[in-house]
């Protein structure tokens, strides 16, 4: 399979404080969020000067995949601008045919996956019959170099604790219902198993899985336990220090520097506790490499470059032109490959 464009495509964040309010409200729109929690999440952007990071570490890792393909690269967010539908008319309007599109999320889940699908679907009706062919690369929390990056990013970390630190991943909290979706616990059981994957990578044989920056009203279970409470069970249990992987983001966003590096670590300070955490891949090479070698996958019909361990989770295969990746369209899991260990 040939392309001549890359497509990457994100979440998106403000750029100023007169668009924090805006964006919000598109990330909302038909959820009925009730207005005080707009407000008070703003509050989080805002203490940032109105400027999310994710925008300009998404630019910063389009330089990097520019020296690893020779395709021209696209930008385009769900929920902000530069807006997905925006580059794929671009796109067309530059004769691109197809194009790969890389998503910033290695999950899959309705959101994390399937709303990235809709989003496709919906910019290439925006871009009308003659929208490229546009082909979402598969899921990859089990790739050789995911794995590599948190693992060094926790190795780094670990440096400036003690060494007794205790080892906590994290990832965003979704509905229990919503963890359903796409199969039992399909994107709890690919965190839980990314985290084994990292765990082992780094040297840790013990280390929790918690879960951050839910919202919603409180009758509506979530992924628990919540790192928050996580945290002071730990400083009860006597833990002087932790290390805290946010396994679940692939880039510094809002729900990092402010859930984790801002209150968590305050938190962490009022309880006598060392805190560090671990970075994520933001725009490090290897994540651009990641990216290209999804690519030649398709390319050259190479097997998928996967990571074994104990229980495998399925991942979402590439889905073509918006075409639904949950189940069958899923893959099972496959046997250790030659960039497994």
């Amino acid at each position: 399979m040939e392309f001549d464009a890359l497509l990457l495509l994100s979440f998106g964040g403000p750029e100023g404080p007169e668009q924090v309010r805006p964006f919000l409200e598109n990330v909302t729109r038909g959820r009925g969020v009730p207005p005080e929690r707009l407000d008070a999440v703003a509050q989080h952007y805002l203490h940032f000067g109105g400027v999310s990071p994710i925008n300009g570490i998404n630019r910063a890792l389009i330089t990097q995949l520019q020296a690893e393909q020779d395709l021209p690269i696209y930008f385009g967010n769900r929920n902000w601008e530069p807006y997905v539908e925006d580059a794929v008319v671009a796109m067309r309007d530059n004769g691109i045919q197809r194009a790969a599109v890389f998503t910033t999320s290695a999950w899959s889940g309705y959101s994390s996956c399937t709303q990235y699908v809709e989003d496709i679907a919906r910019a290439r009706k925006v871009a009308g019959p003659d929208a490229p062919e546009l082909v979402k690369l598969r899921a990859y929390f089990d790739h050789p170099l995911f794995v590599e990056m948190f693992s060094d990013a926790i190795a780094a970390a670990a440096n400036t604790v003690p060494d007794n630190a205790r080892l906590v991943f994290t990832a965003h909290s979704i509905p229990v219902a919503a963890d359903q979706r796409l199969g039992p616990r399909l994107y709890s059981r690919q965190v839980a198993y990314a985290a084994r994957l990292v765990a082992t990578a780094a040297g840790y044989a013990d280390y929790d899985l918690v879960w951050q920056s839910r919202s919603g009203p409180p009758q509506v279970p979530w992924l628990e336990p919540d790192v928050a409470d996580h945290l002071t069970a730990l400083a009860k249990s006597g833990a002087e220090a932790v290390i805290v992987c946010p396994i679940g983001f692939v880039a510094d966003h809002i729900e990092v520097v402010w859930d984790l590096d801002h209150e968590l670590r305050l938190q962490a300070q009022a309880l006598g506790m060392a805190f560090a955490r671990a970075s994520t891949p933001n725009a490090d090479r290897r994540f651009a490499r990641l990216a290209s070698g999804l690519i030649d996958e398709l390319r050259y019909g190479r097997e998928p470059a996967r990571l074994a361990g104990p229980d495998p989770v399925r991942g979402c295969l590439a889905s073509v032109n918006g075409q639904p990746c949950g189940p069958p369209h899923c893959v099972s899991p496959s046997r250790p490959t030659a960039g497994s260990r």
